[in-house]
């Protein structure tokens, strides 16, 4: 079980702490990489708490890893599958944030599906 609140996380680091980052990736980088979120709840239950925070601009990347059940690291080139379960909440009406063009139809209609 891997609990993520979206809204804690700063939103420059958010995509490579969902799905982390490749050696050289960017400045400061971890030499050799490092594993993301997901691929840490690989086989399990990733709890995405807040998920009306995440940014519109990362979220085409997140409904990729919901439907394609696989994820690609900041900087990388191959596709690496991961086995997830998603739960997401937040206190936010993802209903209106859709109609508001503040949150991705397809991503709120994936997230109430259940497969």
């Amino acid at each position: 079980f891997v609990p993520i609140n979206c809204g804690s996380l700063p939103v420059a680091l958010l995509e490579s702490e969902l799905f982390g980052y490749e050696d050289g990736a960017f400045t400061g980088s971890r030499r050799g990489g490092r594993m993301g979120l997901f691929e840490f709840g690989h086989g399990g239950t990733v709890f995405l708490d807040e998920i009306a925070e995440v940014p519109t601009h990362l979220q085409p990347k997140l409904l990729r890893a919901l439907q394609a059940g696989s994820i690609r690291r900041v900087g990388g080139n191959e596709e690496i599958q991961v086995d997830v379960r998603i739960i997401a909440a937040t206190n936010k009406n993802l209903g209106q944030l859709v109609r508001e063009r503040k949150f991705r139809e397809d991503l709120y209609y994936r997230l109430n599906v259940i497969p």
